[in-house]
């Protein structure tokens, strides 16, 4: 090998070009590739510091191409030589800019094909941008988003997100924008933004380019999104997309989604069955703040029972949104509530369940009031109803009249009994329409 780079090194300029191009030919095609790294190595050198520049691009360029289209089918050797070529150019990237970059390609291929996926994302961040098209770009950067991700760096992933994100205009390709939309789901999953993922996630769900086993997929993920949101009205109406969706039914994680949607309290056998199905991330321990921790134990003197609670908040996000859930339900269940039965039933000291009713109240995601003197929290009567109840069947809304009883709570089960009556209506009326029933006929 070192006498034919002598000989080429002594030939005209025009004439080295073929002889290095032959000679690269030569090496990919033997058999016996057990020297073909070290020659193509040393090839790579020469031409490198002795060919040219003009030379130099020629010869590297056929030597990146044959590399791409699989001259070598060993995958360890074809990694060792991209290696090792793209370490002898790299210094030299103003000159072989064109060949490194595609180098870095094939390399990220390689290691991508071996699940290494932040080493792959390394090796494509080291590609020089200014070089590229803002669409090259913009998929490079997507590219590196996926691959930080599948290794749960959330945070470098975010970074090259938002430049992809400044950069999303740029193509009118539907597979790079789907990409990029699911990316966008994927990190404000990672960002613990479950609502805003959550949406994400099922409006991708129902793509018809998408493959059908991967749009289940993103359902499922909205799904664990939505039961993993801040307990309130928005996720409410999350809740019901997702719970009227028809393919719903069909996930595992089902029954905790009709739950939280009909405002079931959760039981721990559910939840640990459902948490057995969360990625690491959405396992995630949260710090109790310094005020929550010294809310928490104003009752500690009155809490000595043995039945009470010492735990002073929720630990994960989990445990977070199914004692957030639960709070949210007992109110649809109860006029009011003690501190010390809303610890029981959410599993907290009485003084930790008080501080996560009164951050929902203050955030206008529960409706009530707290009565410290009397350690009571008042939930307030006046709730939204949905827009199907109240209306008899032709008679239009139902506008309860207002009688003076003197008592709230007398007005509200008065305003219960008509719901209740004109639903009952609503009903007959349908299955009569059906032929499933038989209205009674009035004789004179």
């Amino acid at each position: 090998m070192d006498s034919r780079l002598a000989q080429f090194a002594a030939l005209n300029q025009k004439d080295k070009a073929p002889a290095y191009l032959s000679l690269v030919s030569e090496i990919l095609a033997r058999q016996d590739q057990s020297l073909t790294a070290l020659d193509l190595h040393t090839l790579v050198e020469t031409v490198v510091q002795d060919a040219g520049i003009v030379v130099g691009r020629q010869v590297l360029s056929e030597l990146v191409r044959n590399l791409g289209t699989g001259s070598i089918s060993d995958h360890n050797l074809r990694k060792r030589v991209v290696e090792e070529t793209l370490n002898t150019l790299q210094p030299r990237i103003v000159s072989y800019e064109e060949q490194v970059i595609s180098l870095r390609f094939q390399l990220a291929d390689l290691l991508e094909t071996e699940e290494e996926w932040s080493e792959a994302a390394r090796v494509l961040m080291g590609i020089s941008s200014r070089s590229l098209p803002d669409e090259e770009k913009f998929r490079v950067n997507i590219r590196i988003v996926r691959l930080l991700l599948e290794d749960e760096d959330s945070v470098q992933a975010e970074t090259y997100y938002n430049r992809a994100a400044s950069l999303s205009n740029s193509t009118s390709d539907r597979e790079t924008q789907l990409q990029f939309k699911l990316c966008q789901a994927r990190i404000s999953d990672y960002a613990r933004k479950f609502l805003e993922a959550a949406m994400r996630y099922h409006e991708l769900s129902w793509l018809a380019e998408i493959d059908e086993e991967e749009r289940k997929e993103m359902l499922s993920a909205a799904v664990t999104c939505a039961v993993l949101a801040p307990a309130g009205p928005n996720r409410s109406r999350v809740l019901a997309s997702l719970y009227r969706d028809e393919r719903s039914a069909d996930l595992p994680s089902y029954n905790i989604l009709s739950k939280m949607f009909l405002d079931h309290i959760l039981r721990p056998a559910e939840i640990r069955t459902f948490e057995e199905r969360l990625r690491p991330h959405q396992l995630a321990k949260i710090a109790i703040s310094s005020n929550d921790q010294l809310a928490s134990t104003i009752d500690d003197d009155e809490s000595a029972e043995p039945s009470t609670s010492t735990r002073r908040g929720p630990s994960t996000v989990l445990d977070r949104a199914v004692m957030e859930h639960n709070l949210l339900a007992s109110s649809k269940i109860y006029n009011n509530i003690t501190f010390r039965g809303l610890g029981a039933l959410l599993d907290l000291a009485p003084g930790a369940a008080e501080t996560m009713a009164r951050k929902m109240i203050e955030q206008g995601r529960l409706k009530g009031s707290i009565d410290q003197v009397d350690k009571l929290i008042w939930f307030d009567a006046a709730r939204e109803e949905d827009d199907a109840q109240g209306k008899a069947g032709g008679l239009g809304d139902l506008e309860p009249t207002n009688e003076d009883t003197g008592a709230p709570f007398t007005k509200r089960w008065d305003l219960q009994i008509r719901m209740t009556a004109a639903n009952v209506e609503t009903i007959v009326q349908h299955l009569a329409e059906k032929g499933l029933v038989q209205q009674p006929t009035v004789t004179a």
